[in-house]
């Protein structure tokens, strides 16, 4: 069953996928910015800034040197400010403890700044190909319906089962 829900799922991405910039890399942390500044944004409207962000810093150690107050006026507009304070320090502790080369290994890229599971998982898969799950809002009921979950989608368990379910779907050969 969780093979065909991969094939599945597979064969609606390559119909139905969107051409967007962040999906034209494989840039960690390109990557990485664009899934940070995707958080409780619409994907139009982050697009723009995506670009400019980019251009302005594109490599850890470019936002590493920025002044706080130029990444706030690149950021400008995107709100949850608390995001680009987190990735300003995400690239200064890249700097100081990985050479300014994004980490590939999941651990290292959980303890940046402002990383919890979905981001991390969701830079590693997208741009190494790991076969690490993803839970989001979207993917928590998709999840609980796909594998019959009774009760509220919000708990820890539905939480825990979904995780546990989204692992269980990459990892199979589709």
């Amino acid at each position: 069953r969780d093979r065909q829900i991969a094939r599945a799922a597979l064969y609606w991405y390559r119909k139905h996928q969107r051409l967007l910039p962040w999906r034209q890399t494989r840039d960690l942390y390109a990557i990485c910015v664009s899934e940070i500044m995707l958080q409780q944004t619409q994907v139009a409207t982050v697009i723009p800034y995506f670009e400019r962000f980019l251009i302005r810093f594109p490599d850890p150690a470019a936002l590493a040197e920025a002044s706080d107050e130029e990444v706030y006026r690149l950021w400008a507009g995107l709100g949850y400010y608390r995001r680009a304070r987190q990735l300003h320090a995400a690239a200064k502790k890249i700097v100081e403890q990985h050479a300014g080369e994004f980490p590939h290994r999941l651990e290292d890229v959980l303890a940046l700044p402002g990383m919890g599971r979905y981001t991390a998982h969701a830079i590693l898969s997208f741009a190494l190909d790991a076969r690490l799950g993803i839970v989001e809002a979207n993917t928590q009921r998709l999840y609980a319906r796909l594998h019959h979950w009774e009760g509220p989608t919000e708990s820890s368990e539905a939480k825990r089962a979904n995780w546990k379910f989204a692992i269980a779907i990459v990892r199979v050969k589709p």
